[in-house]
């Protein structure tokens, strides 16, 4: 699961591994535990992931599968990881407010605003795996996270009948 911060990707990915009964990783929880990063941005307030320490730590657990990911960006992992990766795209306004509600303020506000309108992560996603496994969906409402869980659940479903 990529996109934007505030898009939903969290509150989809525990949601989708507790119906699914997969495992879900927060790559900003593991950075955190793990202390994986490269530095500090002072501009954006916030640390620097170390890509591939990440992919380091999660080498074992990927190759199991069964895996949800949750993260902006998902360009630096090994393509070999994913058989879809969902985009989740947010209205602008709607992302504004709460960005704004996580305390998002400034240049940091701005830029994740200008991410989204720009399709950032949806065109790194198109650009990193084959554009046949890379899908957007909306992610404004309940409703749209309830029509996402049923449609990603059917996927997975359609996949573990195709691949068992």
């Amino acid at each position: 699961l990529a996109g934007t911060p505030g898009v939903g990707k969290t509150t989809l990915g525990k949601e989708l591994a507790s119906r699914a009964g997969l495992s879900y990783v927060n790559v900003g929880d593991l950075a955190r535990e793990g202390e994986l990063y490269e530095g500090f941005d002072e501009e954006y307030d916030c640390p620097i992931l170390d890509e591939d320490r990440v992919v380091d730590e999660l080498e074992d657990r990927m190759s199991e599968g069964g895996v949800i990911v949750d993260y902006h960006g998902c360009d630096f992992f090994p393509e070999r990881w994913f058989h879809i990766v969902f985009v989740l795209r947010t209205e602008n306004s709607c992302l504004y407010d709460r960005l704004e509600s996580r305390g998002y303020t400034g240049k940091k506000l701005q830029d994740n605003i200008q991410c989204e309108i720009f399709q950032t992560l949806y065109e790194e996603a198109v650009l990193s795996y084959k554009k046949e496994i890379v899908h957007q969906l909306p992610s404004n409402t309940p409703e749209d996270l309830e029509r996402n869980l049923d449609q990603i659940m059917q996927w997975i479903e359609q996949w573990m009948k195709d691949n068992n």
